[in-house]
């Protein structure tokens, strides 16, 4: 009977499944795999905490790690098909962008890290270093993550000045996957071009027609870009000048500040209306302590977030610090300490520079533009 079940019913069965278990549930016959590879998960993927996705940041390992949530254990993924040196920029969907190290002018790749597809971007217009990157995801409404649209914005940066040398480049350019090539949209201020480029850690939030970077110029800020006037505007940032780090996620559709101090802890904003932050969670006094270690700062953690959770980490063997949403809890949201990766299958693993990154993983392959350079 389960061999003979229409393919989208059997996807919808399979919707209710978590990534490894879909993964298990593509190998019984030639029938489920095929729809397992050929049906993309769909908004029941949120019925599913996201998986952590720690990727080195040096090139030292061709190997990338990835906790599974649901069983709370560690596992390595080889990434010898991606081309190297490269650096992972961040999570768009299920996919991945890097962009190339090998080059110090930006080229960026986007890749499935489970049905190891990849795609190189076109070239920028305007050949740029270190800008800034901003990611907008299924304006399109559409399910189907192999085919719902995505937006790279590319602000600021280092180009080559008309009389020699270089100079910062204030303009903004934009990839659009429906149609494919960057478009330069408009200006921007040249004060802010040099903020992105230098004080920006290239991590974006984008909510409600506006995308927002946070940037540590003396002291913290967020510049926010209304995606539909191109018309830039600034933010402040609660005890700006006090934060030993400070990170910017998106949870529950909003901007989301997340800072810390040795006095005060980590605490967590959500922006608002009339651009107001509003204290929303702080960190577990012990977990606080439990993370900081003998360090007893933070100026070297790191954060990691999407709709569903915030992950705080510095390294990938060291102790992680997690506030998510609880499935099926109504909205309800719990803190959770997760080890960090010491060993995977009973392999001892070294410790290394990570940038993480959360996703759902998708089993199905990946469709793109003709327009991306295969």
């Amino acid at each position: 009977m389960w061999s003979n079940l229409p393919f989208d019913l059997l996807a919808n069965i399979f919707s209710f499944l978590p990534p490894d278990s879909l993964a298990l549930a593509s190998s019984v016959c030639k029938h489920w795999q095929a729809c397992v590879t050929s049906y993309p998960p769909t908004a029941a993927a949120a019925r599913h905490p996201p998986w952590f996705v720690a990727l080195p940041v040096r090139n030292r390992s061709h190997t990338c790690y990835i906790h599974n949530p649901i069983n709370q254990t560690w596992h390595g993924l080889f990434l010898g098909f991606l081309p190297h040196p490269i650096r992972p920029v961040a999570s768009i969907g299920g996919l991945v962008l890097f962009r190339s190290t090998a080059s110090t002018t930006l080229r960026l790749a986007i890749c499935n890290l489970f049905t190891k597809q990849n795609w190189s971007l076109p070239l920028l217009n305007i050949a740029r270093t270190n800008p800034a990157l901003g990611f907008v995801f299924g304006l399109d409404g559409s399910p189907d993550v192999r085919f719902s649209s995505f937006r790279v914005y590319v602000a600021g940066g280092m180009s080559e000045a008309p009389s020699g040398g270089a100079e910062y480049e204030p303009t903004l350019e934009m990839y659009d996957s429906r149609h494919g090539g960057w478009k330069i949209m408009d200006r921007m201020p040249v004060e802010f071009a040099v903020r992105l480029t230098v004080w920006s850690p290239n991590e974006s939030v984008y909510s409600d027609g506006v995308l927002y970077w946070i940037t540590s110029a003396r002291a913290y800020s967020v510049l926010g870009l209304d995606i539909l006037s191109n018309r830039w505007r600034e933010l402040s940032v609660p005890m700006a000048e006090r934060l030993e780090f400070a990170a910017l996620v998106r949870r529950n559709g909003r901007p989301t500040l997340v800072g810390g101090t040795s006095n005060d802890g980590a605490c967590i904003w959500e922006l608002g209306d009339g651009d107001r932050w509003g204290l929303i969670e702080k960190i577990p006094i012990e977990l606080g302590m439990r993370v900081l270690g003998v360090r007893g700062s933070w100026e070297s953690m790191k954060c990691a977030g999407n709709d569903g959770a915030v992950w705080l980490y510095r390294d990938l063997a060291s102790g992680m610090v997690v506030w998510r949403e609880v499935v099926g809890g109504k909205g309800r949201w719990e803190w959770v300490w997760v080890e960090g990766c010491c060993s995977t299958m009973g392999n001892q693993v070294q410790n290394i520079p990570i940038k993480g990154l959360l996703l759902h993983p998708n089993l199905a392959s990946s469709v793109f533009p003709r327009s991306i350079d295969r």
